[in-house]
């Protein structure tokens, strides 16, 4: 892997906070996910020389906005960031040091939005907060100094899915300006097959364990775990409905190049019609972005996709490269070798950094300074 460095700050990993919460929640102490969002909280960073940052509510949803200090000539580009942490953990605080950096790199004004988590509020509670934010901004970027056509969306892993369904719903807007781009960072786009090369390949790579993204999935689908095993194996969707999406969904469609490091196909197996009416809206686009037709795909603006290699979501990322480059949407694709999930949330740490998440962060920012 990339080179790194670690300072003699002290950190609780959230690896160890994940079997410590296990191990509440088994006792009844709390929950799992409530014991990681408690160790999950970081320090505030005080204030940033080159940017103003203010906290405020569109309308009911909370945002945190990042605007370069320096004077401007012209209107600036606007950035709406939703941040990862598998619809259940993160806020704006945990991308801090991520939005700041994409503010000042790029001399952009960053809106990053603190959606409503599951599973205390479950889908579409996040996508809707996601959606009613980004057109609150559009509809009032007068106020912070925006061009309303070099707005774009941007997140990161459960944050990257939110920005491609708020891209495909406003895609279709005629009384709204269109967005000028879409940054999806190993976003989460499907919920179908879990068992991808790349699923197969890291699924016992941190930051994000195969099993884990299946849980996240659920907590963010209905808060109900207990058919996790179905999910795992793929017996949570019925055949002919996986069949009639294999074009979209397919290991078929990921270039030979990424099974070298060991795939093995496996076997669809049927469902059972009592869990398929617990998992139907895993179909639904708004929660499996790569599922939408091509009348939608079409309409989609520039995009960016940042994989990893060392990454379950690596093929959601390439799969969906792949349906934009078919539909005619240009898109540019860069892909850590080095990377693994969640490498984006240690640039610019003052604890750990890696080079390959540095290399990713400036091409994010070099791809919003052509916009």
């Amino acid at each position: 892997m990339s080179k790194w460095s670690i300072s003699k700050k002290s950190e609780f990993p959230i690896l160890f906070a994940f079997e410590q919460g296990k191990i509440l929640e088994k006792i009844g102490i709390c929950s799992q996910i409530n014991f990681v969002r408690y160790m999950q909280g970081v320090r505030t960073l005080g204030a940033d020389q080159k940017l103003f940052i203010k906290d405020l509510c569109f309308g009911k949803v909370p945002v945190r906005i990042y605007q370069p200090k320096a004077p401007s000539s012209s209107q600036r580009r606007g950035v709406m960031f939703f941040h990862g942490g598998g619809w259940t953990l993160g806020s704006v605080d945990t991308h801090e040091n991520l939005c700041r950096s994409l503010a000042r790199e790029s001399d952009s004004v960053v809106v990053s939005v603190g959606y409503r988590l599951a599973p205390e509020h479950k889908y579409p509670a996040a996508y809707e907060d996601c959606l009613n934010a980004t057109i609150h901004f559009m509809r009032n970027t007068e106020h912070y100094g925006v061009d309303p056509a070099r707005i774009s969306v941007c997140g990161d892993s459960a944050g990257g899915n939110l920005a491609a369904a708020v891209s495909q719903t406003l895609a279709g807007r005629s009384d709204l300006p269109k967005l000028r781009a879409q940054i999806l960072i190993y976003p989460h786009l499907q919920a179908l097959d879990f068992n991808l090369p790349s699923y197969q390949q890291n699924q016992g790579v941190p930051l994000l364990f195969r099993e884990r993204a299946a849980f996240f999935a659920l907590q963010y689908l209905n808060g109900d775990t207990s058919h996790m095993e179905e999910v795992l194996e793929g017996s949570h969707i019925p055949i002919d409905i996986k069949l009639n999406y294999k074009k979209w969904v397919s290991p078929d469609n990921i270039p030979e190049k990424f099974k070298a490091r060991g795939y093995k196909p496996y076997v669809l197996l049927d469902c059972p019609t009592v869990v398929y009416e617990t998992m139907k809206r895993f179909c639904e686009p708004n929660l499996s972005p790569l599922l939408a037709e091509d009348a939608v795909i079409q309409q989609l603006p520039e995009s960016f996709i940042l994989t990893c290699e060392f990454d379950v979501l690596r093929d959601d990322g390439l799969l969906y490269k792949k349906r934009l480059e078919d539909n005619g949407v240009r898109v540019t694709w860069y892909h850590l070798e080095d990377g693994f999930h969640g490498i984006m949330n240690f640039s610019n740490s003052d604890w750990m950094s890696f080079s390959s998440g540095e290399r990713g962060l400036n091409n994010i920012v070099n791809f919003l300074k052509s916009l």
